[in-house]
């Protein structure tokens, strides 16, 4: 690692086994280098195991939105996970809750699908800046390049 160890928080899909186990893979690769990545994924129990223990469906939104915000405000970047048919709707209201916030902000994209004649919508792009890996060594180049602390908007 070259920049100094981050505390990233990683947005995306993460409602199959594939997307979870791809989460946790990109988890375990920026931690060996260094790096703190919280994961969503595991900021509360399964939601339907909070319904099954008693919990109302608003109320285990609720436990799910304020663990997930806490996680990121602890944070000083957010990946945004662009993989998918279309971007994970969590993650791009994550995405922009960080962009106000003037969190650094990278992408990893490793689908070739895209919305607009091969570039993404211009409410994710636009924030990140051109900061989008396609692979984990990319990814771990643009975040150590990173200059660290929060951009003002």
């Amino acid at each position: 690692m070259t920049g100094h160890p981050r505390t990233i928080y990683l947005a995306g899909p993460l409602f199959s086994d594939s997307e979870r186990r791809f989460n946790e893979e990109v988890a375990a690769f920026l931690t060996a280098r260094g790096h703190q990545v919280m994961l969503p994924q595991f900021s509360c129990p399964p939601f339907h195991e909070m319904l099954e223990s008693g919990m109302s469906p608003s109320e285990a939104l609720r436990k799910v939105f304020d663990a997930d915000m806490d996680m990121l405000r602890g944070c000083d970047v957010l990946l945004f996970v662009l993989d998918g048919r279309v971007p994970d709707e969590g993650a791009c209201f994550e995405l922009g809750w960080a962009y106000a916030h003037g969190m650094d902000l990278v992408g990893l994209k490793t689908d070739s699908r895209s919305s607009i004649e091969g570039l993404d919508n211009a409410m994710i792009a636009v924030p990140l800046e051109g900061r989008i890996a396609h692979d984990l060594k990319s990814l771990a180049d643009i975040i150590d390049g990173l200059q660290g602390g929060h951009r003002d908007r």
